[in-house]
């Protein structure tokens, strides 16, 4: 993923703006930042979606219900 894409991306959940929180990069030939992992954060709510590969996974994770 990009470093530029955090600024086009929402939390799902609350449109909320996102934070690059902890991550693993690397630079490009072309003098730019992938992203390989890491973490975004919502300043909103305070959701974790993991990046994992170069791919954000901005899937709501389920609510857990004690059983």
């Amino acid at each position: 993923m990009k470093m530029e894409t955090i600024e086009i991306l929402c939390c799902p959940v609350c449109r909320g703006d996102l934070v690059l929180t902890s991550f693993k990069a690397v630079e490009t030939e072309e003098g730019t930042t992938d992203i390989i992992t890491g973490v975004l954060r919502c300043d909103a709510c305070g959701i974790n979606y993991p990046i994992a590969e170069g791919i954000p996974n901005l899937l709501p994770q389920e609510k857990k219900t004690d059983q």
